[in-house]
């Protein structure tokens, strides 16, 4: 269930890349928050500055200038080695690319995120295990990537994403690469997540059809934001 207190919030945001008659803005004066417990799609054409924006709110990137409050942290005051527990402990991260290792097995792969945070072998196959149950995997743990269909490799990743017990899931394209029916069964996983969990879910996606699942939907257009919709969930 959504709450009233705010995770996300970006005052301001400029970012811009190249000098003098080179410099373009990828973000121009952008404001917006997301609160605790939302499901926010962002959408956009190529080069509106949605993934500017997705790369800010994963940490992996900071502001030219304004503020990006996360969880009422500065952003901008952390130095990369706090930026990178910052990632590590509040946020899960699911790509259109899946991003799992080839020749490690699916068990393997989600206890990634937990030996960075170094948790104990028998804990960390213990809480893998209990991710991989809750996306309805737990039967393929040893199997390698290359045994699983494109959907299977995708929930892989949302437990990846989820083993850590993160605030925020960063969603990017993460159906892009699915069929449709691999796609709804995914996105029903993110929404479940969501509602279950109170996870915040904050996904790119050029789909109307998968930002339908979100419950507002923040639309890019030329580095500034062209429109924000609530929507009722599907």
């Amino acid at each position: 269930m959504q709450s009233s207190k705010t995770i996300i919030e970006f005052k301001n945001i400029v970012k811009t890349y190249g000098e003098g008659d080179a410099k373009t803005y990828a973000l121009n004066g952008v404001n917006f928050s997301i609160k605790e417990g939302e499901f926010v799609a962002i959408m956009g054409a190529s080069g509106s500055g949605k993934s500017t924006s997705m790369n800010m709110i994963g940490c992996l990137d900071k502001p030219t200038s304004g503020e990006y409050l996360f969880n009422g942290i500065n952003v901008e005051n952390l130095n990369r080695n706090q930026m990178a527990l910052l990632r590590r402990n509040f946020l899960g991260f699911i790509f259109q690319s899946f991003n799992l290792l080839g020749r490690t097995t699916a068990l393997e792969n989600v206890e990634l995120p937990l030996v960075y945070r170094k948790i104990p072998v028998k804990k960390r196959e213990e809480l893998a295990l209990d991710a991989l149950k809750k996306v309805g995997l737990e039967s393929v743990a040893h199997h390698t990537p290359a045994e699983l269909s494109g959907g299977q490799q995708q929930r892989v990743a949302i437990a990846r994403a989820i083993v850590t017990k993160p605030l925020v899931i960063l969603a990017d394209e993460p159906t892009g690469n699915l069929d449709s029916i691999k796609s709804m069964e995914i996105m029903n996983l993110l929404k479940s997540f969501n509602e279950d969990f109170n996870i915040t879910v904050i996904m790119v996606t050029h789909e109307e059809e998968m930002a339908a699942f979100a419950s507002r939907i923040i639309y890019f257009r030329d580095g500034h934001i062209e429109d924000s919709l609530k929507k009722g969930y599907k």
